[in-house]
């Protein structure tokens, strides 16, 4: 296993944490903005089968990417999907993904990033020239997260929108799912892809939605992605969403280092800890642990493969 790759042209090198970064979204009952804690948290007990992590910011856990990666493989997590936010991360994501094993790439500029990461339409172009670039790159497997965050203002929505739009051409061109950033903004994400016409494979990353916003997203063929947050005591209407999807547009992830799952919320979270969302999933879908995992590693390789 190799380590992480250089920090290079102002990417953060791992464990840094970027600062726009640290409002990343906290998902239900979490503290708006807040960076887990410190803190040692115990390894899951592994899982019957592999599974994957959809979706991890490698870049921002404050440990060795080998060591976080070797934990995950000892849970069961053979997989995961480490995502830009912008050009520096997206760059640091694809080598990473370039040199190492089992990890694959997303890349994009945040919705959150939008108005920081181009001063002109000329700087917008040459930006979104450069994910495209990064996109088309074979260890890249999609385009994102991208999408409408309605619920920070650090972006106006028109800007956002047009990011988003340029975001899902790029995910078309290069043939890449779309990674999805979906907060607050259900109804004009929907209607952007409904209107653009959306990529051959669509993951709504972190899903937020109740059981309505499912049925919507299934109707279309959209992969949701559950990240800990189903597994919070106060997320009833996420469990309700997830046990009314398709079990095959279902997929798990992490957003690691953030949305750590029960029992360990607050804690940092990595990779191995998506075996707790594994499992809760499962609970809920009325399946078996192994089957759940079967089931989420077809879909994963069904949207970022072939492995």
């Amino acid at each position: 296993m190799t380590a992480a790759p250089a920090a290079r042209d102002g990417t953060p090198a791992p464990g840094q944490v970027p600062a726009r970064r640290r409002g990343a979204a906290p998902g239900p009952g979490a503290a708006p903005g807040q960076v887990p804690g410190p803190g040692q948290v115990p390894p899951p007990e592994p899982l019957p089968a592999p599974a994957l992590d959809a979706h991890c910011h490698l870049d921002l856990i404050e440990q060795p990417t080998a060591e976080v990666l070797a934990t995950a493989r000892a849970a069961g997590i053979t997989r995961v999907v480490t995502v830009g936010v912008d050009l520096p991360t997206s760059r640091w994501s694809a080598d990473l993904a370039a040199s190492t094993e089992g990890v694959y790439a997303a890349v994009a500029i945040h919705p959150n990033e939008t108005a920081a990461a181009a001063a002109s339409p000329a700087q917008l172009d040459e930006v979104l020239a450069e994910i495209a670039k990064l996109a088309a790159l074979p260890q890249v497997r999609a385009v994102g997260e991208t999408g409408l965050d309605y619920y920070r203002d650090w972006a106006v929505p028109e800007v956002q929108r047009e990011w988003f739009r340029a975001h899902i051409d790029i995910a078309k061109q290069a043939g890449k799912a779309l990674m999805i950033h979906d907060r607050d903004a259900h109804d004009d994400v929907l209607a952007i892809l409904a209107a653009d016409g959306p990529p051959e494979r669509v993951v709504f990353h972190c899903f937020s939605g109740d059981a309505a916003m499912a049925g919507r997203c299934a109707a279309a063929g959209y992969v949701m992605s559950f990240a800990g947050t189903l597994t919070f005591a106060n997320a009833p209407a996420l469990r309700e969403a997830a046990a009314a999807a398709p079990a095959d547009l279902l997929l798990v992830e992490t957003d690691a280092p953030f949305l750590t799952p029960m029992p360990h919320r607050g804690k940092p979270n990595t990779p191995a800890m998506v075996a707790h969302t594994v499992r809760c999933l499962a609970g809920v879908k009325q399946t078996g642990v192994a089957d759940m995992c079967a089931l989420v590693t077809a879909t994963g390789e069904r949207m970022f493969g072939p492995w």
